[in-house]
Parts: C-alpha cells; sequence; structure tokens
C-alpha cells in the first residue's frame, strides 16, 4: 500500500505554507552603483576621522618624547591586527550571515544570529585580552622593545588589552547593523569614537587641566573610554527595536550551526589581515638594510596606502549586506554584478588619488619631512609603487564581496600568494645584492599579483548551492510502490 494513501484527506488537502518572502529594499532591488554609494559615503568620512586619530596620537605621544613615540611604533601593529580583525575580518563575517538571513526573508534567524554574534566578539576579545596580557611583553621584546621604549609599550599593551573585549564588542555589534544596510550609524559613531578618543587620549596622556599626566596608559584609556560611549549607544539602538534585527538573548539557546555560519567566513577571513601584517614585516625588515632614508621614504609610501586602503574598505564593507541579501534570496547574477561594481569602483576611486601622487609626490611628502634624503627616497617609492594601489583597492573589495557570498577562501589564499610570493623573491634579490629600486618594483608587482588572483579566485568559485540530485530518485520509487 502507498505511503501517501495513509495520510488522512484533511492533511492531504491542506496547503504547505509558504515561503518565507524576501525583503524587498534598495539593497535587494535597487540600482547597484547608486545604492553601492550610498552605502558607502559614510564609511569613507568615518574612517578619514580614523586618519586624523593616528595623526593626532602621532603628534601629542611625541610631547611624551622620542622613547615614547617609538613604543607606539612598536604596539601599532598589534593593534591594528586587532581592529582589522575585529571590524573586518569577523565584522564583514556578521555583516554577511546577517544579510543572507535577511535575504532569504528569515527574521527570526538573523536576530538568533546577532546574539550567537556578540558571543563569538566577547570570546575573541577574551583571548585577545589574556594573549597580550600573557605574552605580549615577550613579543614586544621579540619585535625590537628594550629600555625605555619598552617599558611605554608595556604600559600601553596592559590598558589596551586589558579591554580587549571593547574593540571587539563594537566592531560585532556594527557588524550586525551593517548585515542590515545600516551604515551610517555605525560611521556616525566611529566618527563620534574619534573626536572623544582624540580628546580623551590627549587629556590623560599629557594631563591636561586638573588630570594626572597617565602617559601611554593614558593614551590607551581614552580610546577605551570612547569605545565604552559608542557600545552604550549602539547596543540601545539593537536592543530597542529601532534595528531591523534584535538580538535574541532571553531564553537563548546555543546553537552550533549558527556559530559555524559566521565562523565558516570570519575565521577564515582573519588569516588576511594576519597575512598582510606579516608580509609588511618581511617587506620592511628587507628594506631595513638600504638604511634610514630608504626605510623612512616607505613608511611616508605606506602611510598614503593604508589611507587608500580606508576608501576601498568602506566600498568592500558596503558590498556585504547587498550582495548577503542577494545570495540569500538566491539572486546569484546580481550578487556578482555587485561585486565587479565595487570592484571597478574601488579601483578608481583609490587609482585616481594614488596615480596623482605618483605624479605630483611633493603634495603628500611635504606633509611628513623636509629632510632631502627622505622626500628622494619617497618620490622614488611613490613614482614606482603608487600607480599599482588601485590593484589593492580591487583585491580588498574582492574580500569583502567574498564574504558576502560566504565564500572567502579564495581571496585569503590571494594574500597567502602574495606573501609566499615576496617573500621568495624578496630573499632571491636580497642574495643578488638588488638595489632598493628593485625592491619597490617587488612591492608594486606584488600588488598586481594581489589584485588579479583576488579576481580570479571570485571567478572561479560557485556562490550558488550545489544542485541536489539525490533527492529526487527516493521519492519517485517510494510513490511507485
Amino acid at each position: 500500500m502507498s505511503d501517501i494513501a495513509e495520510i488522512p484527506v484533511d492533511e492531504q488537502e491542506r496547503p504547505l505554507p509558504p515561503p518565507p518572502r524576501p525583503v524587498k529594499s534598495a539593497l535587494t532591488d535597487g540600482p547597484i552603483l547608486r545604492t553601492l554609494l550610498g552605502l558607502a559615503w559614510p564609511n569613507v568620512v568615518a574612517l578619514s576621522a580614523g586618519t586624523c586619530v593616528v595623526i593626532a596620537e602621532t603628534s601629542y605621544i611625541g610631547r611624551l618624547g622620542v622613547e615614547a613615540l617609538a613604543a607606539m611604533a612598536l604596539v601599532f601593529p598589534t593593534v591594528i591586527l586587532t581592529m582589522t580583525m575585529s571590524g573586518g575580518a569577523m565584522g564583514g563575517a556578521v555583516a554577511s550571515a546577517i544579510a543572507r538571513a535577511l535575504g532569504a526573508g528569515d527574521r527570526e534567524r538573523a536576530g538568533t544570529l546577532a546574539a550567537h554574534a556578540l558571543l563569538i566578539g566577547i570570546s575573541f576579545g577574551l583571548v585577545f585580552m589574556l594573549g597580550m596580557l600573557i605574552f605580549g611583553p615577550r613579543v614586544l621584546e621579540m619585535l625590537g622593545g628594550r629600555g625605555d621604549v619598552l617599558t611605554h609599550a608595556i604600559a600601553y599593551t596592559q590598558v589596551f588589552f586589558g579591554g580587549a573585549v571593547l574593540p571587539w564588542l563594537l566592531n560585532t555589534m556594527a557588524g550586525v547593523l551593517r548585515g542590515t544596510g545600516n551604515m551610517k550609524l555605525p560611521s556616525l559613531l566611529i566618527l563620534n569614537s574619534a573626536v572623544w578618543q582624540i580628546v580623551l587620549g590627549g587629556t590623560l596622556g599629557l594631563g591636561l587641566g586638573p588630570m594626572p599626566q597617565l602617559g601611554m596608559r593614558g593614551v590607551a584609556a581614552g580610546a577605551l573610554i570612547a569605545y565604552s560611549m559608542n557600545i552604550g549607544v549602539m547596543g540601545w539602538y539593537l536592543f530597542s527595536g529601532r534595528a531591523r534585527v534584535v538580538p535574541k538573548l532571553r531564553g537563548l539557546r546555543i546553537q552550533w550551526v549558527m556559530f559555524f555560519d559566521i565562523l565558516k567566513v570570519g575565521a577564515i577571513a582573519c588569516f588576511s589581515p594576519l597575512q598582510s601584517v606579516l608580509t609588511i614585516s618581511i617587506f620592511t625588515h628587507m628594506l631595513a638594510k638600504f638604511g634610514t632614508a630608504i626605510l623612512a621614504g616607505y613608511g611616508i609610501g605606506a602611510r598614503l596606502e593604508f589611507l587608500l586602503t580606508s576608501i576601498a574598505f568602506s566600498f568592500g564593507i558596503a558590498s556585504v549586506p547587498m550582495i548577503g541579501m542577494a545570495v540569500g534570496a538566491g539572486r546569484i547574477a546580481r550578487a556578482r554584478s555587485i561585486a565587479w561594481i565595487a570592484g571597478a569602483s574601488a579601483f578608481v576611486a583609490v587609482g585616481a588619488p594614488a596615480c596623482l601622487v605618483a605624479t605630483f609626490p611633493d603634495l603628500w611628502v611635504n606633509i611628513f619631512t623636509d629632510s632631502a634624503m627622505v622626500r628622494a627616497a619617497s618620490h622614488q617609492y611613490l613614482s614606482t609603487v603608487a600607480p599599482f594601489y588601485a590593484f589593492i583597492g580591487l583585491a580588498s573589495t574582492m574580500y569583502f564581496s567574498s564574504q558576502g557570498a560566504a565564500k572567502v577562501i579564495g581571496p585569503v589564499l590571494a594574500q597567502t600568494a602574495r606573501l609566499i610570493y615576496i617573500a621568495a623573491l624578496g630573499w632571491w634579490l636580497s642574495t643578488h645584492d638588488a638595489t632598493a629600486q628593485s625592491f619597490f618594483w617587488l612591492a608594486a608587482s606584488s600588488m598586481v599579483v594581489l589584485g588579479l588572483l583576488s579576481c580570479s579566485s571570485v571567478v572561479l568559485t560557485r556562490w550558488g548551492p550545489r544542485e541536489s540530485r539525490g533527492a529526487i530518485r527516493p521519492a519517485l520509487s517510494a510513490a511507485a510502490d
């Protein structure tokens, strides 16, 4: 007897519940370029403010002495690694998971994902806190810290990483909001954080007004206080119901599938900033043998790269919710179109000012130095490498676009290939007494390699679900019984 015959008639005739309706919005149905630009510009403003923080901190830390300035340079890579991992890598993964759930019309899942994302952010913050408090002094010593420089660096590390949960929690909340397509509030709060970080860091570090001079501890404390203020505002906005997604904390049951949905992107994506910092460290070490002027000239060029990468980040992070919602709704062709339009936009937005500086390097170099030797080295580096910064912008958007599609391993492997390329050819150049100009060409060509490989990974990676073939045959055989 057929199994179907055993089902009551009223249940046979009862219609199946309709599938969740995808969210209709500009992110899923609007013009791609206009929507992308609308999402990107708040990030450009906010990240430009972040650049102002770096400049301001350099200014008032310099008043604490040369040792404090050197200490800040020593801890800067670990701080940047914390912020890029929490904001770009894991924050992008959170935004991707939220956007894919909303694109499929499943707000309940999006709220559950948001709650699990907060647990991930807190957990990673605790790992960074314990890791740097226990091993931080040894790491700073391995990086070359000695004497008063090491003392200042440890003082900053103890305070900043003692509150490492705060930047992780802040960037996780920002990732939840960005996944809903809300770029303005996170950007506004980043701008607010930048202002307070400058004011509080300078006041506590230098001891302005009635405050005692806390030195590097005060600078770090200023950053943490600014983060705490913004966590309060963002938390209120999320849990008040004003956002499209409310984290489901009450009665939360841990679901490992939710952790996996975020970590399958975020855990892999974290290798990208890690490899980027390692690549820069290796290249800097190779250039050190050419003397202070060459190293300083490269540093000036690297500051420009850091600034322009922020523009690429703005386009990339804007593409995450657009692509995530398109993939969640099964609109793979639109998702790929968003990726290519975002990549082309970042290529132009980064490449145009970079080529301008390559042609007229004094526009940038004069801000930092009046040394003839350093200026000559900066001119040499920028004229060679700056025209290729556009490929860094292209690679960055491919990385974030792949996050939106939850297929990030390709761009991460592209970063691995660049690391190997720099290390292998750099070693070969070092053994053949190559000039600094040869190393500059190495840096330029590595950017092209990274950009092209990142694009290739997007072309070659399937973004849509794989077709299921085995599920049909059993149903047919059951009907035939």
